[in-house]
């Protein structure tokens, strides 16, 4: 190439010498007769001095910001009292300035950064991508792309692709689905997972498989979700889920040594289900800070104060000094996660005031040892069914952290196994049972006996979650490779053997032809990545991202398409008032 190298490439070693650079120009200052231009590139800028004398100064004179340039020139250091360190410590002389392609006034300023709408950064996403931080974003994710190729390529995994046009299969969120021209009347769907394919590989005899998924799923968006994603998706054969634990969490310390230079202490930390929810209200609880939960349901069972005597559980979480509006706040987020309120006292002394204390007289002792709530400090409480007390209190506990800044005094990142998951849970629309993960996911073998009974809510699933500063960037299971296993659970679904049939026929076939024991995870490569890189939103570390409503706006995608393409895929569009 024509360039001598990149940018953020020039050191000591260059000084002297006539270096021939490219890029964009992010501003242009004119000051005392002499032209200073700052020339970008995705490694880093540099200033690049023209002088009125230089054959170079006609041309510099029409430069305007974002104008794609050559520039041949002698690099030099710049006077001592203008070095700042690192390559601000440098400048190239200017010898010639060639305007590679001129360029309109960008619709808003580049180093304005995320102060811009971000539906204008979307629309303009091109010139949203050439901003040093969303480029750093990107090569962080390219960076962590090779280093897990890297790792599980050593470790004998096949690196192998699914299809993108498949069946429709019932796996939790809504297909979207590709109308099949040459099959009138029947659709594909694209894949919310390669779930059903990886199981295949392993009864194929692959051992060990990988893919960086692109994954689809039609769901409401929040910040850490897109209805088109990557899974890095991992399967394994003849594993315990020991063994899968082992792996990941050997790949997971390699891709932050190899990216971030940041060691993650092995082995991770283990919660199950029932820990992390009683706990911390939340089955991907943040741990940078502690703020767990105290039980206090012993101390009001049966007493005087009827909204915790008969409550189901009664859960109370020390906070700190909190203002009337903060704890107005607190009790909208409360509220919001299914509590009727939020109930509070104040600590005074050896004592409790305000909000519910004056019911708290014979308690107060208990709750101050339980608690070590602070002088001035706030306890929080949570009382009715188990579930919906402790899930209203965990959104509190977050929404705590983010009102304190919580997290900052503890480790930049933490990571947790969350385990033991129920097999099932009970949907209480629907009035039946359903499956937590997916129905292919293995029981604890000592649990087995109990589908079909009474029980059956009790039963343990051999699943894991793996959490990151509060996210969920791992999910996955061992699977049932028994096809008499597999008939309970889907009984156990409500499922009949036809219904099983229709839905999964070519998989069940599968299974009985000999399937190795076998388990294996997903990566949300995304997620990880924007927890790894410090950013707000997932999109953010994707180069083009849709908005919250599921919109392209750069592409202005979806639209609507012609007449003449319907018809060819034999459908019609109607419009419900």
């Amino acid at each position: 190439m024509q360039r001598t190298c990149y940018i953020g490439e020039l050191n000591a070693s260059f000084v002297g010498q006539t270096v021939v650079l490219q890029g964009w120009a992010s501003r242009r200052r004119d000051l005392g007769g002499l032209i200073f231009i700052e020339l970008r590139d995705r490694s880093g800028s540099i200033q690049v001095e023209v002088e009125p004398d230089s054959p170079a100064f006609h041309e510099a004179d029409t430069v305007r910001a974002e104008y794609v340039l050559e520039v041949e020139g002698r690099f030099q250091p710049r006077p001592e009292e203008q070095r700042k360190g690192g390559l601000a410590d440098y400048e190239v002389i200017a010898l010639r300035v060639t305007v590679l392609s001129a360029a309109k006034t960008p619709p808003f300023e580049l180093d304005k950064g995320e102060s811009v709408a971000e539906d204008i950064r979307l629309k303009y996403r091109y010139l949203d991508l050439r901003r040093p931080e969303m480029q750093r974003h990107l090569m962080l994710r390219s960076r962590a792309v090779a280093a897990a190729t890297a790792f599980l390529d050593a470790e004998g995994f096949v690196q192998v692709e699914t299809p993108m046009l498949t069946r429709s299969t019932p796996e939790g969120a809504r297909d979207f689905l590709v109308p099949s021209r040459l099959n009138p009347g029947e659709f594909y769907a694209l894949p919310q997972s390669p779930q059903l394919f990886k199981q295949l590989l392993m009864i194929a005899g692959f051992d060990r498989y990988y893919q960086f998924a692109r994954c689809f799923r039609d769901e409401d968006l929040r910040a850490d979700r897109q209805p088109d994603f990557t899974q890095l998706d991992m399967e394994m054969s003849f594993v315990t889920q020991e063994d899968v634990l082992d792996v990941q969490e050997r790949l997971l310390a390699h891709v932050f040594r190899t990216v971030l230079d940041y060691e993650l202490p092995l082995p991770f930390p283990r919660l199950s289900y029932q820990e992390a929810m009683d706990r911390y209200g939340s089955d991907k609880p943040d741990l940078r800070f502690d703020r767990a939960f105290a039980d206090v349901t012993d101390l009001f069972r049966g007493g005087e104060f009827g909204a915790f005597a008969d409550a189901e559980t009664v859960k109370v979480l020390a906070a700190p000094a909190l203002t009337r509006k903060q704890l107005d706040e607190l009790e909208r987020v409360a509220k919001q996660n299914g509590a009727k309120g939020l109930a509070w006292a104040r600590r005074e002394g050896d004592g409790l005031t305000g909000g519910i204390s004056r019911f708290l007289g014979e308690q107060a002792a208990a709750l101050l040892e339980r608690t070590g709530v602070e002088p001035g400090g706030t306890l929080l409480f949570s009382a009715g069914e188990w579930k919906k007390a402790v899930t209203a209190l965990g959104a509190v506990r977050l929404a705590l952290r983010d009102l304190f800044d919580l997290a900052a005094g503890g480790p930049r990142f933490q990571v947790a196994w969350v385990l033991d998951f129920p097999q099932l849970e009970f949907d209480e629309e629907a009035g039946s049972w359903t499956y937590m993960h997916h129905p292919f996911t293995a029981p604890r073998p000592e649990d087995i006996p109990l589908f079909g009974t009474e029980r059956q809510g009790e039963i343990r699933a051999q699943a894991y979650d793996l959490v990151l500063n509060g996210f969920e960037v791992g999910g996955g299971s061992i699977r049932i490779h028994d096809p008499a296993v597999q008939t309970q659970m889907f009984q156990a679904i409500g499922l009949s053997e036809a219904e099983a049939r229709e839905k999964f026929g070519f998989f069940l076939d599968a299974l009985s032809y000999g399937t190795p024991p076998h388990g294996g995870i997903a990566w949300g490569f995304d997620r990880l990545v924007m927890v790894m890189a410090g950013a707000s939103s997932i999109r953010e570390v994707i180069a083009f991202p849709k908005n919250n409503r599921g919109v392209d706006l750069m592409a202005g995608a979806p639209s609507p398409v012609s007449p003449a393409q319907l018809a060819e895929v034999g459908v019609a569009v109607t419009t419900e008032s």
